[in-house]
Order: C-alpha cells, then structure tokens, then sequence
C-alpha cells in the first residue's frame, strides 16, 4: 500500500519539475530582452545541458536496437519493420518537401531584403560546414571502431553497430539471452541516468533561452517575420491535417490526444530546440503506449535519421526565400534537383542544433553557389526554426511508430486507449515501463516476465 502511495507522488514531482521549465523560459525570454549583454553570457549554461543529454543518446539507441532486433525469433520480421519504415519515411519526406514548395511559392517572403558584406561572409562558413560528398557521408557510417561509435556520438555509427549486435544476438538463439538480459540491465541504468539529468532542464533551459534572445534581440524576428511564422504555420499544418488524418484514418488515434501525451517531450524541444534531447522519452513512452518493442526499437531510431519532415520543409522554404531574397529566383525544376538533394544529404543530422543550416548552406553551394551568400540573411532566425523543425521532426516520429505499429499488428489498441485516457500514466521516475511485458518470445528466452516487476 505504501508503495503504491509512494508511486502515486511521483508524477506531482515531475510536474513541478516541468512547469518550473516554463517558467526558466519566460525568465531567460525577459533577461534576454532586459539585460542582453549578461544573457548572453549565459550561453553556456544552456549548451552544457543539452551535452548531458546528447552524452546519453548512443547508448539509449544502442540499447533501444539491440533488444528490438535481438527479441525477434525471425530476421524477416525485422526487415518487414525496417522495410515498412524506410518507405513510409521515404514517402512522408516527399510529401513534405511538396508542401514547402507550395508555401513557400506562394508567400513570397524574400522580397525587399538586403544582402550585407558580413551576412554573405557567414554564408560562407555555413557551406564550409555543411558540404560532404556522398563517398565520404557513406564511409563515415562505418566507425572506426565498433567502441568508438558509442563514445563519438554519431548517430549513424551507433545504429549501424546496434543492427549488427541485434542480428548476432538474434542469430545465436537461446545462447544469447544472457547478453540481451544484461543490455536490458544496461538500458535501465541508462533511462535512470537520464531521469537524474531532467532535473537540471530549467537551469539549462534558462541559459539556452536568455543567451538566444540576447543575441538576436528582436531586429532579426521583425525582418524575417514572414518566413519564420509562415514555416511555423506549414509544419503546424503539416502535423495537424497530414499527419492528424492518417493517425485517424488508418489507426483510429486522435494526434491531439497523442501530443498531449508527448507535451513534456515538446516542451523540453521547445527549451533546447533539439529533438535529440527527448529520443530516450519517446522510446519509453512508445513502448508504455502499447507499441511493441521490436518496432519501437527499429522505428524510433531509423526515423531519427532518415524521418525529417520538418527539416524537409524548412530546406525547402529557406531555399526559395533566399532565391527570392537575392533575386536570383529559381525555376520549378532547379527547386526541386536542389531540394531532392538536400533531403538525401541532411540523413542522420536529426535532433541536431544547426544542422538544418549547415545543410542548406551545403546543398546551394553544390547546385547554386551563387545562392550561398544568403544564408546569412536566415541566420538570425534560424535557432527559432530550429525549434519548430525539430518539433516537428519528433512528432513525425511519433506517429510513425503508432501507424508502424497498427500495420505489423504490434500495436496494443486497448493499452493505447488507456494510456491517452490517463488511466495508466507513464512512470517519470524510471523512463522504463515495468507494468507492461515485452512481447512474449516463443523460442528464445528473452527477459522472463517475472523479472518484470515495479521497483
């Protein structure tokens, strides 16, 4: 009974916790604006913060991936959830690459903007950042070592030696179930980690607010008005009417009621502007929300690197407006050579602060290098797009699991109901959900459900 009493406080704690996040946003908002010069000292606050978290996420997708691959009795099942996965990601990048393209043409926004001697010169150093060849982007998939994947923090490198980790495991049978007890072990310590790192969130998310806000200011936000919220406006539409009607349709899931079980997930995106930061939440509450863990395993991490729709739609946007901006407006064809090519190049920079600029200014240096001097006119206003690329980056993610899940039929429909009903809360303490089993493995002993019990 105490125990149960006990666990019914957690939750208070940690809603605490996340309105004292809000109110570290206002704080760093109303400091920034006030005291611009002292705000922005405080930038390191806010990038300490988000290294704790990015320190934690190769272990939680290696963990994440060798115990879905490695709980599967058969490869083919796997392949049948990487296989559905890459094509609906496939699919869901184009459709927002299209929308973009619609919205951005009909704004109009870069008209009646200036292009200055230092903006170009940033230009510049962004495409020096963000330029690879495709042989160097595939050979930096393979780590140097298998250890080193793990220690550099390259997503890419840690899903390559997960997959590989996960089919071995899966291929030694019985055998490997001691191994994949001890990485579920291994994945606990992980998630409890990550739970004692939440409760700095609001000094980081003060520090990474207050330094923004005092660096931009309010110029930047006034000039660029309409591209920054017409973006905002598009992936909002995106989420809502796309994403929102086949949750509906094909899985019979409200995605209001979906985003208001992820609300403390976007509200630390929103603090930190990198969907990275709330990777290990959403694999535990995917698995608490009735996904099966082999597919929240393969789905979640895979659609990390190749799911980006709201970094499709921003390369889109940002192409046409610095087009427009300087001029030298591009044709229907030229939009989309260089924007195909700009979705290809951005896999595996997901969750990434700065990544989506670094691949812009790279993609027009290869098709357009006369363009390159305009990304420095969205510069100001790119840590603010940043938020809502990664927002909606995270929710793409989240309703892919769920519609992955309903067509592999690992999807638990009536947990699902429960879970967004509040009738069973997620755990915040732990991040890992003991009241709910793995899928049960016929042939192979994974973790025996009695091990399974609340702490």
């Amino acid at each position: 009974m105490a125990t149960a009493e006990a666990g019914s406080k957690r939750p208070d704690r940690t809603h605490r916790l996340y309105l004292a996040v809000i109110a570290a946003v206002v704080a760093g908002v109303v400091l920034g604006l006030a005291a611009p010069g002292v705000a922005v000292e405080l930038k390191p606050i806010g990038t300490g913060f988000v290294n704790l978290i990015k320190m934690m996420i190769s272990p939680v997708i290696f963990c994440t991936i060798v115990l879905g691959i490695g709980s599967v009795t058969k490869a083919a099942k796997v392949g049948r959830v990487g296989g559905l996965a890459l094509g609906y990601f496939l699919v869901m990048s184009t459709v927002a690459l299209a929308i973009g393209l619609v919205i951005g043409n009909l704004l109009d926004p870069g008209s009646g903007l200036h292009l200055t001697q230092a903006l170009a010169k940033t230009g510049h150093a962004q495409a020096a950042g963000g330029s690879e060849g495709t042989a160097d982007f595939l050979l930096g998939i393979i780590p140097t070592t298998a250890f080193s994947a793990l220690t550099e923090g390259k997503v890419l490198q840690t899903l390559l030696v997960a997959l590989l980790a996960g089919f071995a495991l899966q291929a030694m049978g019985p055998v490997g179930a001691p191994v994949l007890r001890g990485i579920e072990h291994l994945q606990r310590l992980v998630f409890r980690i990550m739970s004692m790192i939440m409760w700095v969130a609001p000094i980081g998310a003060f520090g990474a607010m207050a330094a923004v806000v005092g660096a931009t200011g309010t110029a930047a936000l006034k000039s660029l008005a309409v591209i920054m919220i017409g973006f905002y406006l598009t992936c909002a539409l995106f989420v809502v009417v796309v994403l929102g009607l086949m949750l509906r349709l094909i899985a019979g899931v409200n995605v209001f009621a979906l985003l208001r079980y992820l609300g403390r997930e976007f509200l630390l995106i929103l603090s930190t502007s990198s969907s990275e930061s709330a990777l290990p939440r959403l694999i535990a509450k995917m698995e608490h929300l009735g996904v099966s863990r082999p597919v929240v395993g393969i789905t979640v991490p895979t659609g990390y690197s190749f799911n980006l729709d709201g970094t499709a739609i921003y390369l889109t946007m940002a192409s046409i407006f610095i087009s427009e901006a300087m001029d030298k407006p591009m044709s229907i064809a030229q939009q989309l050579s260089l924007l195909v090519f700009m979705v290809i190049a951005s896999k595996g920079a997901a969750g990434v602060t700065g990544a989506g600029l670094a691949t812009l200014a790279g993609g027009l240096q290869s098709h357009r290098p006369e363009l390159v001097d305009g990304v420095g006119l969205i510069v100001g206003i790119d840590r603010f797009m940043s938020e809502a690329r990664a927002l909606t980056n995270f929710a793409g993610n989240a309703v892919a699991t769920v519609l992955i899940g309903h067509w592999t039929k690992e999807l638990d429909h009536e947990r699902l109901g429960q879970v967004l009903a509040g009738r069973l809360p997620f755990d915040e303490t732990t991040l890992i959900d003991t009241s709910h089993p793995a899928q049960p493995v016929p042939a192979q002993p994974e973790i025996p459900a009695a091990e399974r019990t609340t702490a």
